[in-house]
Order: C-alpha cells, then structure tokens, then sequence
C-alpha cells in the first residue's frame, strides 16, 4: 500500500470531523461569562430554576413560617439566602424578566418571593409527585416541563421556571439529575418545538455573571 493510500482514512476522519463540527449548533456550545450574561441580557431565553434549599422534614406549628399555613416543606436560612442571592443576582445582570412560572409548592412560591420576581402564574404541572424527591417525575409532567422550556418567551424578555428537581431530571435527562438547590438551567428554544442547554448557573456564580 503506498503513502497516499495509507493516509486516505485518516484525511476521511479528519473531513468527518470538520462536517460534524460546522454542522453542530452553536448553542449547543456552553456559554459563560460575559457571553452568557449579554446574551441573556438581549431575551429569549428559558430559565429552569430548582427551587432553593429546603429541608425534607416538614415543619410543624412551632418552627413553620407563619404564611406555611398548610405546614407544607420551606426554604431553611440557606435556602432564604439562595433565593435572594438569586434574585439580586437577576438584577445586577440586568435580565429582562417577563414570563414567571411556578410550582404550586410553598417552598417553590418562596423562592420566587425572596428573589423579588413578581408575581408567577402557578401550574400543577410544576410540582412534584407524592413521593417527592425518591419519585421521577411522571411522563406528563416531564413532557410538559419539556414543551415550556422550548416556548419562545415575549419579545425581548426571559422566562423563569421554578420546579423540582425530579422535574428537571425527569424532562431533561440524567445529566441534570444533579442539579443542586437553586441552581439555574439556561434554554435556548429553537423554535421548532426543542431548546437547547446552554448554561447552567448555581447561585454562587451570580455575582461573577452579574460582573
């Protein structure tokens, strides 16, 4: 076999590649940093949010906040903290919040209280099952979440989603199943009907993209 015969599959491979790589979308590239804080400054994108940190044990009379009247789970110190965080967090950025949507939950409606969203339209769609956090999320509550962060937001607006985590792992996939207390998961919808992931923001990087 002569030299340029040898060569022949690896100039495929490298052709291959090159296809692949100017055929890929660039959102499915991650953004960060100033990037991603500009872009998000100019609207259309979907921010699915886990609510903030929140104790499995539920209170009772004595220690409940004193609007849990249902002694529903809420947002321990660190969870009051990651809330406002993220909501100063929002601010500093300059985002332009339009739509707000939320999980029914008390824990969820004071995440978004504490980070001064406004008021959120609420869906049963949103919360979590019986089981809380040992059950997935059932097929129809992961196909919905699914279809709201491919929803192209108001003009020059984002829209917040504040849910569960077996929500977001259950619509999203075992790659976000880590997603942690008030973390943020940046979509790009395409409009066609799918979004992409471009970010993923925890509470602590707020300030750097607010920067």
């Amino acid at each position: 076999m002569n030299r340029h015969a040898r060569n022949r599959p690896l100039r495929w491979l490298s052709l291959a590649a090159a296809v692949i790589a100017l055929s890929a979308p660039a959102d499915a590239q991650t953004l960060g940093g100033a990037v991603l804080a500009n872009a998000l400054r100019q609207g259309g994108y979907v921010l699915v949010v886990r609510h903030a940190n929140s104790p499995a044990a539920l209170p009772d009379k004595a220690t409940a906040d004193a609007a849990n009247v249902k002694l529903e789970r809420q947002l321990d110190t660190v969870g009051q903290d990651q809330a406002r965080e993220f909501g100063e967090g929002v601010k500093a950025a300059r985002l332009p919040v339009g739509d707000v949507y939320s999980s029914p939950t008390y824990r969820a409606l004071e995440t978004v209280r504490l980070a001064s969203l406004g008021t959120a339209r609420t869906f049963a769609e949103l919360d979590e099952g019986a089981q809380g956090m040992q059950s997935n999320a059932d097929a129809a509550r992961s196909a919905w979440l699914r279809a709201k962060a491919a929803e192209m937001p108001r003009a020059r607006t984002d829209t917040i989603i504040v849910t569960h985590a077996p929500n977001i792992g259950g619509a999203f996939g075992a790659a976000v199943s880590d997603v942690a207390a008030g973390e943020t998961l940046v979509f790009r919808p395409d409009g066609r009907g799918a979004a992409n992931l471009v970010a993923r923001i925890k509470v602590k990087d707020w300030p750097l993209l607010a920067k």
